[in-house]
């Protein structure tokens, strides 16, 4: 059997392209695609050659909730990194705000909001096993 992966998430944000601008200055990733998708929104899939983020927005017109029910119990989304402190520098620089910095086994960590480019404000877990 082969080993299993998470291939990409998929989350609402208000601004697809905006948002995966920042997340290729804060973790390198790069915007594999982007187009159309479901009901007349548009996506853009930002992330490494192994694993991704579909980052999701209703069309314009759309004026309905912009939150998918069945996502509300995500608590946030974790990314490993070689150096916590250099990413850490970048959230900061993007001006966002760490919070909860937690040096345990096995490694260390942060967390951020990423406010303004999702409806709820996505919460993102940065660690470092290093």
């Amino acid at each position: 059997m082969s080993s299993l992966r998470i291939e990409h998430v998929h989350v609402t944000v208000t601004d697809p392209d905006q948002a995966a601008a920042m997340m290729g200055r804060l973790f390198n990733w790069t915007v594999r695609w982007s187009g159309p998708a479901l009901g007349g929104g548009r996506s853009v899939h930002v992330g490494t050659n192994d694993h991704y983020l579909a980052l999701y927005t209703p069309p314009p017109a759309y004026t309905g909730d912009r939150t998918f029910p069945k996502g509300h119990p995500l608590n946030h989304i974790g990314v490993e990194v070689d150096d916590l402190d250099a990413t850490e520098a970048k959230v900061i620089a993007e001006g966002l705000t760490p919070f909860s910095h937690g040096d345990y086994d096995p490694g260390r960590r942060v967390y951020f909001f990423f406010p303004g480019f999702c409806p709820d404000g996505i919460e993102y877990e940065v660690i470092s096993y290093a």
